[in-house]
């Protein structure tokens, strides 16, 4: 059976930096799960009660703490959203980390949505004062306390955007969980550590029966320029080998394929990339193959 196609984590903006000197730019070749995809994305088109123009931060919080129900998770989405800014483009606040903090505490018997964009948005702003409360959450959903089974994967998300490494043995255990759904995002949320733990629970995720699973994997090893990514990384650069998904999500696995596969220098990716370059129906995935070339130094392969 075809793993369905993972998805890149929502919002207009790109990832923030992590809380701990990770940049950015390492996540983005990171597939995510769709569960968050699927909501944020429908959001932008299902209400105009709240606009974002000329609100801060502290205005979304106000509005968390004080709104009906409705508006309490629209205004989390909303200030999701806002802390995509990159962290030199926000106004100093040095409290808005420990209200941000509370209100994720306090909200576990309110709407689902307002943790779940909550969560997303601590794992935006990139403050390690966030760690102890969602590694809180998470190990009390480990003990079945109660919850919504999608806020976890936002939880876990944020652990790896913030970078802090007091995360790092929950992610390791969640790397190895059951539901699947954890474990990609576990694996994701680890591409941000360069800790051998983290390295090694990476490449024991390589053999994961799940592709999704093993894509993260392949993809958080080859940022490192780790040659155990190339077997995983010559998969997803044959399309013939992604049958059963649309054209467009084709494209986005080959596309995050060819941008992990331009750091590990291999003979056999740069075939794969040689034939993309020159006869993927796709003229993105094209260029891309041959930028890929490029940066692993054979430019002659383009021609």
């Amino acid at each position: 059976m075809t793993e369905a196609p993972p998805v890149a984590e929502p919002g207009p903006a790109e990832l923030p930096p992590s809380g701990r000197g990770v940049p950015s730019r390492i996540l983005e070749f990171f597939f995510f799960p769709l569960v968050i995809v699927a909501v944020g994305v429908g959001i932008f088109v299902l209400f105009g009660l709240i606009t974002a123009e000329g609100k801060a931060p502290r205005d979304y919080v106000s509005l968390i703490r004080s709104g009906d129900s409705n508006r309490r998770w629209q205004a989390a989405f909303e200030l999701s959203k806002v802390m995509a800014v990159p962290r030199d483009r926000r106004p100093p606040d040095p409290r808005l980390a420990d209200e941000m903090v509370s209100l994720f505490e306090e909200s576990g018997s309110d709407d689902p949505r307002v943790r779940r964009f909550l969560a997303l948005a601590l794992g935006r702003l990139g403050d390690a004062r966030a760690v102890p409360a969602l590694l809180a959450y998470l190990r009390a959903m480990e003990r079945g306390e109660g919850g919504d089974p999608e806020t976890p994967v936002y939880a876990i998300w944020a652990l790896g955007a913030i970078g802090d490494e007091r995360a790092t043995p929950e992610l390791l255990a969640l790397a190895t969980h059951d539901d699947p759904g954890f474990r990609k995002t576990a694996v994701h949320a680890l591409g941000a550590f360069g800790s051998a733990e983290a390295t090694a629970a990476l490449e024991t995720a390589l053999g994961d029966p799940v592709g999704d699973v093993r894509w993260n994997a392949a993809l958080a090893l080859a940022r490192r320029g780790h040659p155990g990514a190339v077997p995983v990384l010559e998969q997803m650069l044959d399309r013939q080998q992604l049958a059963g998904v649309t054209p467009e999500q084709a494209d986005e696995i080959l596309l995050q394929a060819i941008a992990g596969a331009a750091h590990v220098e291999d003979a056999r990716l740069a075939a794969r990339l040689e034939a993309l370059g020159r006869d993927d129906p796709s003229l993105r995935v094209r260029a891309a193959a041959r930028r890929g070339l490029e940066a692993q130094g054979r430019p002659e392969q383009t021609r």
